[in-house]
């Protein structure tokens, strides 16, 4: 079959879902491949929050999509936002226009941060759901350290508190991420400033945090961060967000100037804007197939989906299921090509597992969840981790700074490279924050 003949997938998104489906489909020379990415790089999001507080560089994170295909002849890569996308015609479009028409198209455009409608909190919140969102909280939080230590007074208007908003493994893992920073970095770096005066404060509408987790675990986690010095607000909500304070739903004002939002997520904007049917989320319910129902030509896949469950539900948001539905598509793309049916999608769950800080980790492991804590969680974390990064390099590089934020007082790269994100107007907001401390 030559190229001209090759059928042709349009693949929108290079997260987890639409990396795994190019890739199973790249070894196939009878089909031509375009993924078409708003960013020129696959980002490994579980990380995030380690470039965020300086653990690791971005480019430990960031693998460029181009050299990950840079073999594959057949795969062609585009830099471009999808705006709209015609599931009778098979195309999709850009918000500059340009459009691309395709045999099959697979949707795996990711997802967004969800605000609920709290008032500010897309101002002047940190979400941390892109590596744009994590170098700029990087930039902000060394932001407020150097200018701390310049000015100690700042300490009392809220400098040093830090506000995290949601329970969930991006919550959970920044909060111990902060503490420790804070508890081993601050003092070794920034030796004029009084690393005791800060505090961090997750708050979370639930009874627990790590919600899929036991309640043993529930117990344990808890515990580790207390210790780490985390105010924990359980059953509280935030309904407000300011330049200088969050208002929680109890009616405390923190006064802070470092809110970080980790409250939940939801459908790429391109499900909205793209015309088609939502559900819970925002996201786009499928078939068992993977597939749009009425449109077998159509597949979604990953964060963007709302994948049926055995049981009923929807199966998680996890990196897991991102890549396991996205090979799944690709297989069943091409039994479709060779004429053969398409399989209802069975997800393989290996576990759950969330860092909480240095050597603090806990993990399920297995489809029966088998529980572990502590430094052998630490070590599987890290493994399993390692394993789903993309490129050898990236890898090694990974492995090298965690060894060096582990056995070094330091830490990783302090790089405040976002100098936006580190300009504050410490007058703005003034009366919520000495109001909140009468």
């Amino acid at each position: 079959m030559t190229a001209t003949e090759a059928r042709h997938v349009v693949i929108v998104g290079g997260g987890f879902a639409g990396l795994g489906c190019a890739q199973q489909l790249a070894g196939h020379d009878d089909v031509r491949i375009t993924l078409i990415d708003r960013n020129n790089y696959h980002q490994f999001q579980p990380l995030l929050y380690q470039v965020a507080t300086s653990q690791l560089a971005p480019s430990d994170i960031a693998h460029s999509l181009r050299s990950v295909f840079a073999d594959q002849k057949n795969v062609d890569v585009k830099l471009a936002e999808i705006s709209e996308v015609d599931p009778e015609a098979r195309t999709v479009t850009s918000t500059d226009g340009e459009r691309w028409d395709a045999d099959v198209i697979v949707l795996a455009a990711g997802s967004q941060p969800n605000f609920f409608g709290t008032p500010g909190a897309s101002e002047s919140s940190f979400p941390l759901y892109s590596l744009d969102n994590a170098t700029e909280l990087r930039s902000r939080i060394l932001g407020i350290l150097e200018q701390a230590d310049r000015d100690p007074k700042l300490i009392e208007r809220g400098a040093l508190n830090f506000v995290i908003v949601g329970g969930g493994p991006t919550g959970v893992e920044v909060a111990g991420a902060i503490a420790d920073m804070i508890s081993v970095t601050v003092p070794a770096t920034y030796e004029d400033l009084d690393a005791s005066a800060a505090q961090i404060h997750l708050v979370d509408h639930g009874d627990a945090l790590l919600k899929p987790f036991s309640d043993k675990a529930h117990a344990y986690v808890a515990k580790v961060l207390e210790e780490k010095g985390v105010q924990i607000h359980l059953g509280t909500g935030v309904k407000e967000v300011g330049t200088g304070h969050a208002l929680l739903s109890n009616g405390t004002s923190i006064p802070t100037r470092c809110v970080i939002w980790g409250g939940g997520i939801q459908a790429a904007a391109v499900a909205a804007d793209g015309g088609l049917a939502q559900g819970s989320g925002g996201r786009i319910d499928v078939e068992g197939d993977l597939t749009l129902a009425g449109h077998a030509g159509v597949y979604v896949v990953g964060d963007i989906a709302n994948i049926p469950e055995e049981g009923g539900g929807a199966l998680p948001q996890l990196g897991s299921v991102a890549l396991q539905s996205g090979h799944w598509a690709a297989n069943n793309i091409l039994a479709d090509f060779k004429g053969k049916s398409r399989k209802p999608f069975v997800y393989h769950d290996k576990g759950i597992m969330a860092m909480i800080g240095r050597g603090a980790a806990i993990a399920e492991v297995g489809e029966r969840h088998h529980e572990i804590h502590g430094q052998l969680a630490h070590m599987a974390w890290l493994g399993v981790h390692a394993s789903l990064m993309t490129g050898t390099k990236a890898k090694i590089e990974a492995f090298v700074d965690w060894a060096w934020d582990g056995f070094s007082k330091t830490g990783g790269p302090h790089v405040l490279d976002r100098g936006d994100a580190a300009q504050i107007d410490w007058d703005e907001d003034v009366v919520v924050s000495q109001s909140a401390q009468s």
